[in-house]
């Protein structure tokens, strides 16, 4: 593997994920600018500012670290409501995180209604949705262009090999005379076989064969297959109950039906109905993933420290990713064609990830914000449906201990997981 390959694309996949960082911020910031809300600055990066220049009332610019982005929305946080009960440690410091805000407010900003705070719930929606919106988009477009110009590698219904038997010992590949034979083996399937029909249900895809096989457990399995241009009846046998991988989580097998069959796969080019399937599925996987992340990461680190090596399902930082697609264009196994393929295709799925992340309901993440103006708005409702007084804006500035929270576990995850990759990445070659 030549290593200066690895880092120049590793170096190439990091910058475009920084420019999907950056459109990520530009999602939020022209809805913002088109309803009214005043927009200081918009930056990409962290820490000293390298280069910045001022068109309107936004100032743009570049910063040192490129990790990163950020767009300010002016008014996140609305202003002190007085009169209320005796003030609190939690109201102390919300309020000092909001006068730091309306340090740069003017009261030209709040009787033009420039601030986002004021703004409806539903463009309070457009706005902190936009960012995760746009990163749901590039991912759209690059699976798009990979699918219609490339294709997709395919599981089809048609039979590529058969197993033998029931390996019952984890420590063997091959058969032995004690094993017993594969349920598809005792049914007659042959290589090049197309399955028809499983226990009286039409099959469309392999997916759908598979997701059968599996509820079956070890019930009878009655096949119909097209061989040589004839439907066959195959001798009725029943599934076996086996440990398979999880189809939402690879990492982790279930007890489920097995067969014991590989399906052909087949390169095969697609459009938005099949790409919006893929992006389906990965989401479901997403969700997990996201679940067990706190977990997946203290297990990383464990496997570090312990010197054990990296599982290719293990999470990985922006640092990973890239290493893992310069080991993707290395790799002299496929053409390029091929490389380039995967390599867009991970950044779709870096892309996909990122929107998902950014979703979840927590400060200081965009689904944070998200919920925070749905509760605004669910609760002046009722208020209106029940004849009650408007209770008035949300106090966003009030979730800020649960933000600075959810941000120091992202940091410290982020830190332990870049150390990991540099310590010791996932080789996937």
């Amino acid at each position: 593997m030549d290593t200066f390959v690895v880092i120049g694309f590793g170096i190439a996949f990091f910058a475009l994920i920084m420019l999907s960082v950056a459109l990520h911020e530009i999602g939020h910031m022209v809805p913002a600018k088109l309803f009214g809300v005043r927009v200081p600055r918009y930056f990409v990066g962290f820490g000293p500012t390298l280069w910045s220049t001022k068109r309107g009332d936004t100032e743009y610019g570049v910063k040192a670290f490129p990790l990163g982005g950020f767009v300010q929305l002016l008014g996140m946080y609305p202003p002190r409501q007085d009169g209320r009960r005796r003030r609190t440690r939690l109201a102390e410091f919300a309020d000092s995180a909001r006068e730091v805000e309306w340090e740069d407010i003017t009261p030209q900003d709040v009787a033009d209604e420039r601030l986002f705070y004021q703004k409806r719930t539903w463009q309070k929606l457009v706005v902190m949705a936009g960012g995760p919106a746009m990163n749901l988009l590039i991912a759209f477009l690059l699976l798009l262009g990979v699918t219609a110009g490339y294709g997709a590698v395919r599981a089809q219904t048609t039979i590529a090999y058969v197993q033998a038997c029931v390996i019952t010992d984890a420590t063997r590949t091959e058969c032995a005379a004690s094993d017993p034979a594969s349920p598809a083996a005792e049914a007659g399937l042959q290589v090049g076989d197309r399955v028809v029909s499983f226990n009286g249900t039409a099959i469309t895809s392999y997916d759908q064969l598979s997701g059968l096989i599996r509820a079956n457990l070890d019930g009878e399995a009655r096949l119909v297959v097209e061989r040589d241009g004839a439907q066959v009846a195959l001798t009725p046998v029943h599934t076996v109950v086996n440990s398979v991988a999880d189809t939402l989580d690879p990492s982790t097998t279930v007890q489920a039906g097995w067969l014991g069959v590989s399906p052909e796969r087949v390169l095969v080019k697609g459009g938005p109905v099949d790409v919006i399937s893929d992006m389906w599925t990965l989401t479901k996987q997403s969700v997990v993933a996201l679940a067990q992340f706190p977990v997946r990461v203290w297990h990383v680190v464990s496997d570090m420290v312990t010197g054990q090596p990296r599982s290719p399902y293990d999470p990985i930082s922006i640092v990973g990713a890239s290493t893992v697609a310069g080991q993707v264009v290395a790799s002299g196994d496929v053409g390029w064609p091929a490389k380039a393929a995967t390599f867009f295709s991970l950044l779709a799925s870096v892309n996909l990830f990122l929107a998902l992340f950014n979703f979840l309901p927590l400060p200081p993440l965009d689904g944070g914000h998200i919920a925070g103006a749905l509760y605004e708005g669910a609760r002046r409702r009722l208020a209106k449906l029940f004849g009650r007084r408007d209770p008035g804006f949300f106090d966003t500035a009030k979730l800020l201990p649960v933000a600075y929270a959810v941000g120091g576990l992202l940091l410290v995850s982020g830190v332990a997981l870049i150390l990991a990759d540099i310590i010791s990445p996932v080789q996937l070659f």
